[in-house]
């Protein structure tokens, strides 16, 4: 068999099995997580199982990181390819608006929503602690720097005027819990979704409550500073005897960068985003059954990928025309 025979059989196999050569490439992705026995490493490793399993032809791996604010940056620079950041911090970066960083990271692209993230700031139940304004020349655990927690936290106590008058740490969940148990830091703040382990680690020795943030923020506009929405975290999340908590949350999204091909993107949308992606997710962390159909690309606050707005609209969603960016 002639070379010039052996290629044209093999083009009209590719034709015959509907594959694209752009679908058929190679690829590797790294998708940016976050810190170790977080909700972020565990969609992320989840992810990186399920992704080459359905396309052998992709390649994964997942990557560690401080969080959403450290994702954003990465996926902008090319560093990640994919990556877990918040709406509220994709937005700030996209505009260049991130404290002390004026850089517009506005490569980022939004695919998908995942779940929603509440804060929850932990204290002693017999601590005597009732408002995070109670926490005045405390030692608080805010996340690891660079995450998405620590920026939410940062926001949150400049805007009721705590920032310069108590004593933030930056560790991340496991470690803040580990502490916390220990006595050396008052309480911990995380932006995750609920029941997170961390809070159940420290919960089995040290008898908890959860702050009630929402209050707090209704009271002082924080709504009108920031795209946050009001949320609680239900009762008996934590234990029989706690109550529903007031707090406010930001929505987890999977993002990109706009220099990752089209046919890439669309692919693994219609992985993760199948009846079997979705369950794959779900098994990984119940957290994750928000990622359905339903709430699509709910508050995304940067444009949509062209491999999104591809999948999107062939599932009937109207993607408004402030998403429909290149």
């Amino acid at each position: 068999m002639t070379k010039r025979l052996m290629i044209a059989l093999l083009a009209l196999a590719v034709v015959a099995l509907g594959i694209s050569p752009a679908v058929a490439a190679d690829y590797s992705i790294k998708i940016g997580g976050g810190p170790t026995g977080g909700t972020f490493n565990q969609f992320t490793n989840a992810m990186a199982v399920y992704v080459p399993k359905v396309n052998s032809n992709i390649q994964a791996s997942s990557v560690g990181s401080g969080g959403s604010v450290e994702n954003l940056k990465r996926v902008h620079n090319g560093e990640s390819d994919f990556g877990l950041s918040y709406a509220v911090d994709s937005d700030l970066g996209f505009q260049g608006k991130l404290p002390q960083d004026t850089v517009k990271y506005n490569k980022i692209r939004a695919m998908g929503y995942l779940y929603g993230a509440p804060a929850q700031l932990v204290v002693r139940a017999d601590s005597g602690f009732k408002k995070a304004s109670d926490l005045k020349d405390k030692r608080v655990a805010l996340g690891n720097a660079g995450s998405g927690a620590a920026a939410s936290a940062e926001r949150f106590f400049r805007h009721i005027g705590l920032w310069d008058n108590f004593k933030p740490t930056f560790m991340g969940y496991s470690a803040a819990a580990s502490a916390f148990q220990d006595g050396k830091i008052d309480a911990f703040w995380v932006l995750v979704g609920y029941p997170n382990r961390s809070i159940i680690e420290a919960a089995v020795q040290v008898k908890i409550a959860l702050i009630d943030v929402g209050i707090e923020a209704e009271e002082t506009g924080f709504y009108k500073a920031y795209a946050y929405s009001p949320a609680v975290i239900p009762a008996g999340t934590y234990g029989k005897d706690m109550p529903a908590t007031k707090s406010f949350q930001d929505s987890c999204i999977l993002t990109t960068s706009i220099d990752q091909p089209e046919e890439l993107v669309y692919a693994i949308m219609k992985t993760l985003w199948s009846e079997a992606g979705m369950q794959a997710m779900v098994t990984a962390k119940k957290t994750f059954k928000e990622m359905n159909m339903e709430n699509a690309f709910s508050g995304a606050s940067v444009p949509l990928h062209p491999g999104a707005v591809k999948f999107w609209k062939e599932q009937n969603k109207q993607i408004p025309a402030n998403l429909m960016g290149n």
